[in-house]
């Protein structure tokens, strides 16, 4: 391995001398030279001067077939027509950031509640996942006057305190440990931990915590934690325990949503949370979530005339920008009007990029086993995540993804990261998504990148 990786340096630091430049510098000023830790692999990042459609170039002049695409929020690919065309008048009127309210967010709240097709939802956007998140746990828990939160080992919800712990894995503690100091360690032991897909495990951990519980927060798709499909089973399960134990049942939908239909996820499973939390896609790209839920439970950050205590949800101060939302409507308008086109397109593509990825291992006597694939309720996902098992085995929970013992972690990490982008293709966690900008050409040569890479493990492994 030490072989290889030195290879795959060498080579990459020779192909990205500015970009070495630029995080020399950026090392100077900011903590590990940037400010998202995913984006700094190692040796360095690659700096960007462009990116357009399913293409993004660097500023040494060397362009990359992108399926990270704005951390999943780039369905129509970057900088897409449709979102520029939206904001060319509101740009030009001058209406940047006002501090009033926006009549376009009324407009975004009505199509998002719309495509759920429920009665009695309230909405309240903000800025990012984690501040949804944050805000959702303290509506649940000043719903239900607890303070024990249930999540599920791998989902990540953000860098929200209520939730920092489980998300990843560590030898011989599992997902069971806190993943951050600075946090009371109060915060810590009122979060408790489920396995993900484990009805049974879930109905044990009601049994002991369900009356302490204010809420259970999943992913029905979970992201990090390995594009996996949640069963239906489980969700129905879920939601009768927690309607059972008077439980606030979330859903983060903040990868899901609006990904594989033109709706939330929980709209193909027929299962209806309490809250629902969205992101990404509804602002078309820009910085817009939104927290969806019951008005009883929503109504828990108006101003009341009682002496009981609002949850402060205030929003921010960069909440319902009249462009971030006239991004959101454009993008989501555009997802429901083509609806037929476009999930089952960019999911085909998606299939065959699988396959393709897969084959390539094969055929060089290595195994690889994609992630992502469809499901009895998703029958087309747009995701792809490509493991390296240690044994043949079917990837189901998160612990498989990322348990060293099982999936090598290493290679999936950091030495197919490196040997892709020497090969003009960028992903992250060993894929990433598919947007309507990515050609069956362009498949095919990211089908080869990877056939590149198995040969180059071969070779050293």
């Amino acid at each position: 391995m030490k072989k290889l990786f030195r290879y795959l340096e060498e080579k990459y630091r020779r192909m990205t001398p500015g970009s070495a430049r630029l995080f020399a510098q950026a090392s100077s000023y900011m903590v590990r030279g940037g400010s998202h830790s995913l984006r700094l692999w190692k040796p360095h990042p690659v700096f960007l001067t462009r990116a357009h459609g399913s293409w993004v170039e660097d500023v040494d002049g060397h362009r990359y077939l992108d399926y990270w695409q704005g951390h999943y929020a780039n369905l129509l690919g970057h900088n897409p027509e449709i979102i520029k065309k939206a904001l060319e008048p509101y740009l030009q009127k001058g209406v940047f950031h006002t501090g009033f309210e926006s009549p376009a967010q009324i407009e975004l709240a009505e199509k998002i509640v719309a495509s759920l097709g429920l009665k009695g939802l309230k909405v309240r956007f903000t800025t990012s996942g984690t501040l949804a998140a944050t805000y959702a746990i303290m509506l649940a828990m000043g719903h239900t006057g607890r303070e024990y939160v249930l999540k599920v080992g791998g989902g990540w919800h953000g860098a929200s305190p209520y939730l920092l712990k489980g998300v990843k894995y560590h030898r011989g503690a599992g997902f069971r440990r806190p993943d951050s100091a600075g946090l009371p360690s109060d915060f810590h032991r009122r979060i408790i931990i489920t396995r993900f897909n484990d009805p049974q495990h879930l109905s044990e951990v009601f049994k002991k915590y369900g009356s302490r519980l204010a809420a259970f927060i999943l992913e029905p798709f979970i992201g990090v934690g390995g594009f996996l499909f949640c069963s239906k089973e489980y969700l129905k399960v879920a939601r009768e325990l927690t309607q059972r134990y008077d439980v606030v049942l979330i859903f983060d939908e903040i990868i899901s949503g609006f990904r594989f239909c033109s709706s939330g996820i929980q709209k193909l499973y027929g299962v209806w949370p309490d809250i629902s939390l969205f992101g990404k896609l509804i602002g078309g790209g820009q910085a817009v979530a939104a927290v969806v839920g019951r008005k009883e439970i929503m109504e828990g950050c108006e101003k009341s005339g009682t002496s009981r205590l609002r949850v402060h949800f205030e929003g921010g101060t960069f909440s319902s920008h009249e462009e971030y939302m006239r991004a959101g409507l454009a993008m989501l308008e555009y997802l429901t009007q083509n609806e037929d086109f476009i999930y089952p397109f960019i999911g085909q593509q998606a299939e065959r990029l699988r396959r393709g990825v897969e084959r390539a291992f094969q055929e060089e006597g290595l195994e690889a086993i994609c992630t992502g694939y469809g499901h009895e309720v998703v029958k087309e996902s747009s995701f792809f995540m490509v493991n390296f098992p240690r044994k043949k085995f079917r990837y189901e929970h998160p612990e498989d993804v990322w348990n060293p013992d099982r999936s090598n972690v290493v290679l999936r990490e950091d030495a197919l990261k490196l040997a892709l982008l020497l090969n003009g293709v960028h992903v992250v966690h060993g894929g990433g998504c598919l947007s309507t900008a990515h050609t069956t050409q362009e498949v095919e040569r990211t089908i080869q990148a990877y056939a590149e890479a198995a040969r180059l493990f071969r070779r050293f492994l």
